[in-house]
């Protein structure tokens, strides 16, 4: 894979991506450390120039990206972006039948208005965006936008932006439904595209057999500070990758303390995550998948979710030394 996303689907996910070099890089010692842009969640601004600059300030050479400020970026109307309670006094507040019934009528308009623009956007304008960040030397290697509650032409759409954004997988929460299972593999496979399961607390080291048994387009990305929190059920996190390290395409490191220790997000290097031990084994390994921060841990006061997130950088850095 070089100038284009597609994987061939039988290749190892971003063995050959051709990563942007030169300032800034993360990509240390072989392992490429990414960041899902879900971390600057908290910073005041959220287009897609803002978070380039949050990613550059981060020290991050490649990310994976959430599909508001993407479709933002893209035009999409205002009515489809962000969500919330919204109505009277939000979600705690009582609502008439009345007033419940106007806010789920205008949640329907915004949904059809913000389908029939997905269905009827250009994708030069994911090119472009793939083009700005390219250009400060940061790679796309996933974008999330993808649900099982979408048509099939949603489907198409989100897969092509993929393409557009030079990904090589597209990130979705991890079904319950063997039906929807088997129909995004189909999709990844139509589109040369992975689709990637995330996982929270149901990760274990069976979660995904189903997902791959359905559908080589399907494969795991994996959050091992979830994993950790849930019970390291079936095996550590390194046998986790040293099992399934042909179905992944990308992980999320966070550190949590364990079930038995209460589960909390916590700062790097205080809690039960072995993220030294899944760096360094990524290492040896040689495997290509990017680590990808996720910023969770409460910031502390005055810091920023910028400034952690290059800590966290840092602190993999350190492991890979």
């Amino acid at each position: 894979m070089t100038a284009t996303p597609a994987l061939g689907l039988l290749g190892t996910p971003l063995s050959s991506a051709g990563l942007w070099q030169g300032r800034p890089s993360s990509l240390i010692n072989g392992v490429q450390i990414g960041a899902i842009t879900y971390s600057y969640r908290s910073m005041a601004d959220q287009s897609a120039e803002a978070i380039l600059k949050y990613v550059l300030d981060s020290g991050i050479s490649a990310i994976e990206l959430m599909g508001d400020p993407a479709e933002s970026f893209a035009g999409r109307p205002s009515a489809g972006r962000g969500g919330g309670a919204g109505g009277r006094g939000g979600r705690g507040a009582q609502r008439t039948p009345e007033e419940i019934a106007a806010q789920r009528a205008a949640q329907q308009a915004a949904q059809a208005e913000l389908k029939a623009w997905r269905l009827s956007v250009s994708m030069d304008r994911f090119k472009a965006l793939r083009t700005l960040y390219n250009n400060a030397g940061v790679s796309i290697y996933a974008v999330k936008i993808l649900s099982p509650n979408m048509s099939d032409e949603e489907f198409d759409y989100v897969f092509n932006v993929a393409e557009a954004l030079g990904c090589t997988h597209t990130t979705l929460e991890l079904p319950g439904d063997e039906a929807q299972l088997k129909r995004i593999g189909e999709f990844a496979m139509k589109h040369k595209v992975y689709a990637a399961h995330h996982t929270h607390l149901q990760g274990t080291m069976t979660a995904f057999d189903r997902a791959f048994e359905l559908s080589p387009g399907n494969m795991a990305n994996v959050d091992l500070g979830h994993y950790v929190a849930a019970g390291n059920i079936g095996g550590t996190p390194v046998e986790f990758l040293r099992k399934h390290q042909a179905r992944i395409s990308s992980i999320h490191l966070k550190d949590r303390k364990s079930k038995e220790n209460g589960g909390a997000n916590v700062a790097w290097g205080t809690g039960d995550t072995p993220i030294r031990e899944i760096l360094q084994s990524m290492r040896a390994n040689a495997w290509t998948f990017p680590a990808t921060v996720e910023l969770e841990y409460p910031i502390p006061e005055g810091s920023n979710a910028v400034a952690e997130t290059r800590t966290c950088v840092e602190f993999c850095r350190a492991a890979l030394a």
